[in-house]
Order: structure tokens, then C-alpha cells, then sequence
């Protein structure tokens, strides 16, 4: 089982390269003449800032500050840029040869200058990909930060800001913004009331203090993924934990919001996420996955944390595979401490790769005179192999072999016999089989296709001669296949040649108890149904239900 999880893995890893992330929001900063410090908690690295600011003449100059490991006490350097030192990138508009800036990374503070004086604003829009908080503080240096205080509403003081985080207001320790204007006494200017200057999110504010920890806010957000919640194609479940750092109960407001659209040239959104959130109901002492369809309150304790698990309505992300589904989820506490938007997204799911389950037989039919009821005494099991290519084609297997192949470069793949694969690596392929089946079967023809919605039939046929074959019995002389001289006799003198035609009916959505996260990317299932020719004049029907899960998503297979 190890063996199988470690390969299913790796082969997975390679057909689901990462994707571009593309959530997207626009946010508008206000800026005034001469210079400017901004933050940008999203990336705008998508286009350069010629295209970027082609709306804005205005913005004559872009420089992004490096932090410089090394302990920089405040001077002239930090607050009067300085071209063509490794601690600042520029852009300069019309002047390509001499700009070092390409780009506009997410989570970093940038000195924007206009033209013009400090009595002239202007609005500046730039759309950016949200990024979940970080901030690297430099001990005992210069740092130019920003914090996601709340969007569009009253900013909390430094002072109540960084309450939890004194180190950043402490006496001695220095805090300078920029007002617009040329550089001077006027601007940068020192903040020196903490407790009534207010933290605005849109502005970077260069910090001087002695600080141990990369403090971003008194609520700290933090995805499972560190780049947010990203479910690609097949992800199901990724969890936020929440941590409260003051002194008092929080209630955090959880809202699910739309994607702004993309920017000229970026892929396209094709709907938002139909995210489902996982909660543990005592009662049943069992998990439920409730849609998210609007914003939620959680209580966070005083100096707590909790941990909030999201998922994926699959049988809601249709369309074609690959195609991208955004959004946003958004945190902000009843303080007005902290705004934190992280993105989302997923992806549609091809059927493409390797299912694995079990179909449980629930019904029989008999021809037993008198006999009326189907109902078996205990469900049984039989295992189902079935793999999905690229062009949709469904292929019922009896066995396949997961491994090293012996094709050139020796990918990690599929295929259905041992000869196939590396000869020198088979100690650590895995061989998975459903020993209901004749060997090497590889039932592709048939109606129907593996989708939520569809019903997939698929037949094998059983010689009169296969050791599956019930009527065969190598030891019974009635049920060997020879006569009494021990030569071979054909078909229909002692076992018949049978025919079992599989049908799978997919369900669209989880059925009752079963999560929806997942369902038709990872996990699917539905009603099951067998015809058997042959055992009986007539033929007998089974039937039951059967799930199936994804262990591998490599479309193609070596058949032979």
C-alpha cells in the first residue's frame, strides 16, 4: 500500500504541473505630487510597468526597496533613494536602459514619483493577484512595510495595531511616511503619535526598530498552502488556521467574494469557486460539508487559534478540463485590526488517469422457482480497475502495473503487462489486480463515457476454458474440459463461454454521508448494474453500488 501511494503520487506530480494563480482585484491608490510609498498586498508582476502606468503620465519613476540583510541604521540611504545601489530597483519611464525594475512583486513597498507638487493627487489603479500576508522585518535595520489593516474603512492607530507587537512602536524607535513633495525636512516626516496617527494600508512606512518575528497583523491568517487556496484539478480539502493575538475575543467574518476580471491578456475566469466548508457535527459525530454561499462569523478565543477547513463542490466546476474557476475569501474582525483577502481557485477535472474501487453487490437475481427477492444476506465486493486516456476512452482492466517503464527515458507511468516495465526497477513497481476477471483484460469498446451524469457499459467475455470461469474446475472430472481419454473438448460440452456486461452509472452528486468535496475530481460513484449470460438459459442480473477513487492522473497506458 505504501509502495502504491508513494508511485500514485509521483505520477500525479507530473501530469498536474502548477498553474498561474489568477484571482484578481484592482486597488486604487492615492498619490500626490513628488514622492510617494506604496504596498502592494497583491503581485502585479503579470505585465511591466510601461504597460502598467501607460494611463498614468504622471508617475515619472517606480523604485522597489531591497531589504539588505545586513543591520542599516536609518541615514540618508533609506529615505532618500538612491539610483543604482543594490537596496533600490528603478523604473523610469521612457528610459529602458537605464531601469532595473521589470516588474511589480506582491508583498513589497515601493517610492512611487509624480510630477507636480504635493497639493496635486491622483488616483492610480493597479490590478494585482491578492497573495496571502508575509513581511520580512530586517533586525536592527531599515524596513519599508505596509499591513493589511481594513479596506475602505477607519484604520486603526499604530498604537492598537501593534499592541501585540510593541517592539515596532517602542520608545526610541522610529517610523517616517511619505507625504508628497520633494524629498526634504517636509517629506519623508517622522511619525511621532502612535496613538493617534492612524495605519493606512495602501502606504509603506519605513520601521527602525529591534525586532525578533515577521509580524504582519494582530490576526494572522495562514492556508495550509502558503500561496492560498489553490485545489488545481483534483485538491479537495485545504484548511486556515486563525490566530487571535490580543487580549480579547474576536469575531471574524468569513465572506466568500468574485473575482475582479482579468487584466488584457491573462486567462480568463470562467465562474467563481464553489467552495464548501467542513465542520465536525457532534451530534452525529461525523464531518459535514455546508456550501459557502455568504459570509460566516468565527468566534476566536483571546490568545487562540482555530482552524477553518474549506473544500470543493466538484460536481460544480464543470466545463472544459482545465478550464479556471476564481475567487476570493476574505477575513476582517469587528476592530478593524486586520483585512485579509486570500485567493482561491480550482480547476476542471478531467477523467484522464487510473480509478481504483470496489463495486458492493447488494442484489442477485435468481431463477430459482419461487424465489422473488434479490437482496443478498451481506453485501461482497469486487474490485474495479478502470482507466480514462486523454480522448476519453474508458478501459475496464483485470490488471495494471504502476512503475518505471522500459520506454525510452524510463517515464513513471501505466501499463497492463509486466514486460513493460524497467526491468531493473520492478522491485518497486506495484501490480493492482481484480481477480473477478480473466487475466489480462482490456474491455475498451462499449457505449457511454466515465462523467458525472453518465453510464458507462462495458462487456468481457469469460472463455469456456478460463480459470475465472465458475464451470471450470481442474480437479473434477465433469468440469475439467476433457473427456474421459483426457483430450481437450470444446465449448459447451463441460463449461460454457460466459458474458458479463458491466454498467456504471455515475452519480452527479455525493449521495447521502459521502463529503462533496472531491466528488467528481478524486472520488466518484454511483448505482452498478451486471448482466451474466451463459451461468443460466436466461440471464441473470446483479446489481449494487460501487465508488471509485483517482490514484494516479497519467493518460496514457502501455496496453501490450
Amino acid at each position: 500500500m505504501k509502495r502504491l501511494l508513494r508511485l500514485s503520487l509521483l505520477v500525479a506530480v507530473v501530469a498536474a504541473a502548477p498553474s498561474a494563480l489568477a484571482q484578481w482585484q484592482s486597488v486604487t491608490y492615492t498619490l500626490r505630487g513628488g514622492w510617494n510609498a506604496i504596498f502592494l498586498h497583491g503581485d502585479a508582476s503579470h505585465t511591466t510597468p510601461d504597460t502598467l502606468f501607460a494611463a498614468n503620465p504622471e508617475i515619472v519613476s517606480v523604485w522597489r526597496w531591497n531589504p539588505n540583510p545586513t543591520p542599516l541604521q536609518f541615514g540618508a540611504s533609506p529615505l532618500v533613494p538612491a539610483a543604482n545601489t543594490p537596496e533600490w530597483s528603478t523604473w523610469y519611464r521612457g528610459q529602458p536602459g537605464q531601469s532595473t525594475l521589470a516588474s511589480l512583486a506582491g508583498q513589497n513597498g515601493y517610492l512611487i514619483q509624480c510630477t507636480g507638487s504635493a497639493a496635486n493627487t491622483y488616483a492610480v489603479t493597479i490590478p494585482q493577484r491578492p497573495l496571502p500576508p508575509q513581511l520580512n522585518w530586517v533586525r536592527n535595520g531599515a524596513n519599508l512595510l505596509g499591513f493589511p489593516t481594513r479596506q475602505n474603512g477607519i484604520y486603526p492607530t499604530f498604537a492598537a495595531y501593534f499592541a501585540t507587537f510593541p517592539a515596532a512602536v517602542a520608545t526610541g524607535t522610529r517610523i517616517y511616511q511619505y507625504a508628497g513633495g520633494d524629498l526634504g525636512p517636509g517629506n519623508p516626516v517622522q511619525v511621532f503619535s502612535p496613538s493617534v496617527e492612524r495605519l493606512d494600508r495602501n502606504q509603506a512606512y519605513w520601521f527602525e526598530a529591534p525586532v525578533v518575528g515577521n509580524f504582519y497583523a494582530p490576526l494572522e491568517i495562514a492556508p495550509s498552502l502558503q500561496s492560498g487556496l489553490h485545489f488545481g484539478r483534483t485538491g479537495s480539502l485545504l484548511t486556515v488556521r486563525i490566530r487571535n493575538r490580543t487580549s480579547a475575543n474576536v469575531a471574524l467574518t468569513v465572506s466568500p467574494q468574485a473575482s475582479a476580471p482579468p487584466p488584457a491578456g491573462q486567462e480568463a475566469i470562467l465562474a467563481a469557486v464553489p467552495l464548501v466548508r467542513r465542520t465536525f457535527d457532534a451530534a452525529t459525530a461525523a464531518y459535514v460539508d455546508a456550501p459557502l454561499a455568504g459570509p460566516i462569523t468565527v468566534q476566536v478565543a483571546a490568545q487562540s487559534s482555530v482552524e477553518l477547513a474549506f473544500g470543493v463542490d466538484r460536481s460544480l466546476v464543470t466545463g472544459a478540463a482545465d478550464a479556471l474557476y476564481a475567487s476570493l475569501l476574505r477575513f476582517t474582525d469587528g476592530g478593524n485590526l486586520a483585512d485579509i483577502t486570500l485567493p482561491v481557485s480550482a480547476r476542471v477535472a478531467s477523467m484522464a488517469g487510473l480509478w481504483v474501487g470496489d463495486i458492493s453487490v447488494s442484489g442477485v437475481e435468481s431463477k430459482a422457482p419461487g424465489h422473488t427477492g434479490t437482496a443478498v444476506v451481506r453485501p461482497f465486493p469486487l474490485r474495479v480497475l478502470l482507466h480514462v486516456d486523454a480522448a476519453g476512452t474508458a478501459r475496464l482492466l483485470s490488471q495494471v502495473f504502476i512503475g518505471r517503464l522500459a520506454a525510452p527515458s524510463n517515464p513513471a507511468g501505466l501499463c497492463t503487462r509486466e514486460s513493460a516495465l524497467l526491468a531493473t526497477d520492478k522491485a518497486n513497481a506495484t501490480r493492482l489486480t481484480a481477480s473477478h476477471l480473466p487475466l489480462d483484460v482490456v474491455a475498451g469498446t462499449g457505449t457511454g463515457s466515465v462523467a458525472l451524469g453518465a453510464t458507462l457499459v462495458r462487456s468481457v467475455a469469460i472463455p469456456f476454458n478460463d480459470p475465472t470461469n465458475p464451470f471450470v474446475h481442474t480437479y473434477h472430472p465433469d468440469h475439467d474440459n476433457r473427456d474421459a481419454r483426457f483430450q481437450p473438448v470444446g465449448a459447451g460440452v463441460e463449461s460454457p463461454a460466459l458474458a458479463r456486461t458491466f454498467s456504471f452509472a455515475f452519480a452527479s452528486s455525493a449521495p447521502a454521508g459521502e463529503s462533496s468535496a472531491g466528488w467528481g475530481a478524486t472520488v466518484l460513484g454511483g448505482t452498478y448494474a451486471e448482466t451474466v449470460t451463459g451461468l443460466h438459459k436466461a440471464p441473470l442480473t446483479v446489481t449494487g453500488t460501487f465508488r471509485l477513487q483517482r490514484v494516479s492522473e497519467v493518460a496514457a497506458i502501455t496496453l501490450d
